[in-house]
């Protein structure tokens, strides 16, 4: 059921959907060594004791394991989803039924119910914040600032959540240290490129079942999850076409050897558009207006706002939907636009986000800067950090333990040269 109190332990469409919640976590369990490794850990040491997280991520069976892994490191936590689409229902419904976690998300749910969830998360009162996209910070130093006393730090998962949270902390207002998760080598080189990079093509393709081979394949921004969606769209055989306001990212792009124009150009070429830049109107009217009939748009960056939704439905005369996830926009010139996932993150909300072997690092991220954050907050001051780089590194060696990889070690001699400057050639 869905509900506007912000009274309730949980918030989910319902626990029948539970058992199938179940068989999904521990799939995706199969696949999270590195996270086992941690949550082993965490089980014998207990150094979440006493903690209340408030966790505002997209409720999948991936997240599910993370939260697993920070009640078993003694931590109270509470779950909110960190957008209207991402959720999967029998996740959160398993959550609730099988680990006794509060969480308030429903697939689906409007913009009223979503950030109403958001405020059921911050009635836990939370000693940890852990975000993705910055949507329960925000809403913490705005509306729920009651909410910040006890509050002693936080982690943010995403690009666009970053972006935020340093913007506030050069205004001054940012009231606790966070890290930024997102900025862990682990975490951007891996989630963002191959996770972001698959997931997005499978939501394109389970959306529309359109044949990429052959198409043209416009992709705005070039940033970790633009690079990984080109690589993946080009193996598809699709021809792949970039966009960027950045000139070393669009001249990368260029010798990567994708088509780079501006958007104004891109349009009139494009049979499928994916916006990954975590920026604002991306896809204007301007561009609708070029487009071919038939043209398929979609967004992989956090926001639904980097294509111009309000005017699209401007210059509509209807609209119809003609597959799950797929809104038929037919313009007062005759031609169709599809819309996919509402303008949402096309691989949360026709698919299922990133497989759970690349969410392994980042979520092994997240639990180990939750762990530095309640051992190390006192000292912090009310900034943005990076991961530090021995729990990054830690990371990439257990996932390659995991993975039977082994690699060589600097000998003394080596360590010795490259610390030195006097033994030249």
């Amino acid at each position: 059921m869905s509900t506007t109190s912000t009274q309730l332990q949980s918030d989910v469409r319902g626990t029948e959907f539970a058992d199938l919640g179940k068989k999904r976590i521990e799939w995706a369990n199969q696949s999270m060594k590195v996270l086992q490794i941690i949550r082993k850990e965490f089980i014998k040491n207990q150094p979440l004791k006493g903690m209340r997280i408030a966790a505002c991520l997209h409720v999948t069976a991936e997240t599910a394991n993370l939260a697993i892994c920070l009640r078993d490191g003694g931590a109270d936590v509470v779950l909110c989803a960190s957008n209207p689409l991402s959720t999967q229902d029998d996740v959160a419904a398993s959550l609730v039924r099988d680990h006794n976690i509060g969480v308030f998300a429903i697939k689906g749910e409007d913009n009223d119910t979503y950030y109403n969830h958001i405020l059921a998360a911050l009635d836990h009162k939370p000693h940890i914040t852990m975000d993705d996209g910055a949507d329960l910070v925000s809403i913490l130093h705005t509306k729920r600032q009651d909410a910040l006393d006890g509050v002693i730090g936080g982690t943010e998962e995403t690009t666009t959540g970053v972006i935020r949270l340093r913007a506030m902390a050069k205004e001054g207002v940012l009231q606790y240290p966070i890290v930024a998760v997102n900025d862990a080598d682990t975490k951007h080189l891996f989630d963002n490129r191959y996770g972001t990079g698959q997931s997005t093509i499978d939501g394109i393709i389970r959306a529309t079942n359109f044949l990429l081979a052959g198409s043209k394949f416009v992709i705005a921004g070039y940033g970790w999850c633009g690079r990984g969606l080109a690589s993946r769209a080009r193996g598809a055989g699709a021809e792949v076409i970039i966009t960027e306001v950045d000139p070393t990212k669009a001249l990368e792009a260029a010798m990567d050897g994708f088509r780079v124009m501006a958007m104004a150009e891109a349009a009139k070429l494009g049979d499928v558009f994916c916006t990954v830049t975590g920026n604002k109107s991306v896809i204007t009217r301007e561009h609708v207006e070029v487009m071919k009939n038939g043209a398929i748009i979609s967004n992989s960056g956090h926001f639904n706002v980097e294509i111009d939704i309000p005017a699209l439905e401007k210059m509509s005369s209807s609209k119809r939907t003609t597959r799950n996830f797929v809104e038929e926009y037919s313009l007062k010139d005759g031609r169709k636009i599809n819309l996919l996932g509402e303008g949402r993150l096309i691989n949360l909300a026709a698919a299922e986000g990133h497989p759970p072997s690349v969410m392994d690092m980042s979520f092994a991220d997240q639990a180990l800067s939750v762990d530095y954050m309640v051992k190390n907050h006192s000292t912090l001051e009310k900034k943005v950090y990076r991961v530090p780089e021995e729990l990054d590194k830690r990371v990439a060696k257990l996932k390659l333990e995991s993975m039977g990889i082994k690699i060589d070690k600097l000998t003394p001699e080596q360590e010795e040269y490259l610390a030195g400057w006097s033994e030249g050639t």
